[in-house]
Order: C-alpha cells, then structure tokens, then sequence
C-alpha cells in the first residue's frame, strides 16, 4: 500500500464541547491520504490518454480502460505492458507511464482519446447507447444467472471489509467482482479501490482480462458509490450481467443497463435495494405464511 497512501500532517479543529477541545481546539497530527497521480497511457509510442488515479495496479487499470474504450477484448490482443521512463525532479522513477504494445490487428483510435461517454462530449443519450452497442463483444442479456436478493443485499458488507486503503484514508472507491455459486452465495473474486471510481471497474475489468475470464458472465460488480452511465458501460462491455451501487443511478444509466439486458441495482445497503432493470434475476425470499 506504500504508493497509495501518503501522510501529511494536519491541524485538527475539534469543537465538541469537551473541556479538552476548550482548552485545545486545535491539535496537531498526522494523517493518511490517498496518493492521486496522473497516468500517461501510450499505445506503442503513441501518446494516448492520460487518467488520474491511485497508484497500485496500473497495468489492471491499463488492460480494463482499453477494454472499456472497446479496443480490445481478448487477452491475445494485448502483447504486453511496461513502465516507461519516467522521473520527478529528483530522477526518481515514478512509475507514472505505461505503454501497451497491441496486436498488429488491432485497429486503433485515428487521433487521441476516442472517447463517448463523456456527460460534456455533446452526444445525446440515443447515440451513446448505439455506441456501446456496436462497440460490445459479449451479451450480458443471454446471461442466465439469477441470485436471492438477500445475497446481493449483503454485498456492500462483503465490499467493505476487504477495504484496506478505505480503511486507512477514507478518501476511495471501491469496486468488487462476484462469482455468484451454485448455492446462491457470493465469492468475492477481485478488488480494487482507486480515487476514481471508474478507475476502480478499469482495475477489475483489467484483472479479469489478464486473468483469460472475460467474459464475466455469472458474476455482479458492486461498486461504492453511484451507478453513472459509464460504469453500466465498463460492466456491458465486460460482459458482467449484474452491477449493484450503494448510492443512485443516473436516468442514462438505467436506459443503457435495459437495452443491454443487465440487471441493475441502487440503494444496496443490507436491508434494502432498489431494482431497476434487469430484476428477473433476482430471487424474492419466499413469503412468510399469515
């Protein structure tokens, strides 16, 4: 964990009425952050795009962001991935470049990031949705898996205590994939936490694409945060039939989860959930006899 966070010291106001905090209102400390440093990503030695993220994991965040743009799919598209050169003033290597080397097959973008799931990029929500369309490999619509609601329920417990840079800084996302069993239980199989929460799907979709596991079928990603367009797009594109948020979907985010046949759930926070698409594949408990 020792490049994604950082201590800084602080001065901290306390004003809960304690004759401590009269006496002491500010004391100082240290704290733990969340490192957040810029990535440049190369195709060859093509300069890219350049994300802001948590340092750890990078060649996931690489593998999954190219699988989300719709460059590649299969592992066998991608050659390989290395750290360029790349020094602070101190002419430290900062790790901060990587270069992916594709398959000469692979068609690449004509200019820059080929990018159109921006909310500012000017393309109504109709557009996008086609666009994901052409661009998806796998249908998370065949997929058959269902689950009991009380399973995926509890995945933001399950989220949570694998959260160790949460836990240190309080400062990331967290995205984390499930393997749903046979018995309607849930295996946690990869997660990643980064200050950016499509980040976070990038590192999982890269995992899985490194791992030869794309596509996802049988699994639901439960991420910290909101469900935006653009994470039911990085699930679509992976073919991972179920996301689940423990915060609100976006209008465009539900649209895309029902033309693409995922199930999509907001509000998950053990208790209760909302559906809102896709919820054939969830399974009520049964109903308690009057």
């Amino acid at each position: 964990m020792a490049r994604m966070t950082q201590r800084r010291k602080i001065h901290r106001f306390v004003l809960d009425g304690s004759p401590q905090s009269a006496e002491f209102p500010v004391r100082h400390r240290e704290d733990v952050l969340a490192v957040e440093e810029p990535l440049e990503i190369r195709l060859g030695s093509l300069p890219f795009t350049v994300t802001m993220r948590t340092p750890g994991d990078d060649f996931d965040l690489v593998a999954g962001f190219l699988v989300s743009e719709g460059i590649i799919w299969a592992p066998e598209q991608l050659v390989s991935l290395r750290f360029c050169a790349g020094e602070d003033e101190n002419g430290v290597q900062t790790f901060n470049v990587v270069e992916a080397q594709l398959r000469p097959d692979v068609a690449l973008p004509e200019r820059g990031r080929n990018i159109f799931t921006s909310s500012s990029c000017g393309i109504c929500g109709t557009d996008s949705i086609d666009a994901v369309r052409k661009s998806s490999h796998f249908s998370p619509a065949a997929d058959a898996v269902t689950l009991p609601v009380e399973t995926l329920a509890g995945l933001p417990d399950k989220l949570r205590a694998a959260q160790a840079v949460f836990d240190a800084t309080g400062g990331v996302h967290a995205a984390g994939l499930f393997r749903i069993n046979d018995d309607g239980g849930a295996e946690l199989l990869c997660l990643r936490e980064d200050v950016g929460r499509h980040n976070a799907v990038d590192k999982v979709v890269g995992w899985a694409l490194r791992e030869r596991l794309l596509p996802l079928a049988g699994t639901v990603l439960q991420v910290s945060g909101r469900a935006s367009f653009e994470l039911v797009q990085k699930a679509a594109l992976a073919g991972i039939p179920v996301l689940a948020a423990v915060s609100a979907p976006s209008s465009l985010a539900v649209e895309l989860a029902d033309a693409s046949g995922m199930t999509l759930a907001g509000f998950s926070r053990g208790k209760t959930l909302n559906v809102y698409a896709g919820h054939r594949r969830i399974a009520a408990p049964a109903p308690v006899p009057g």
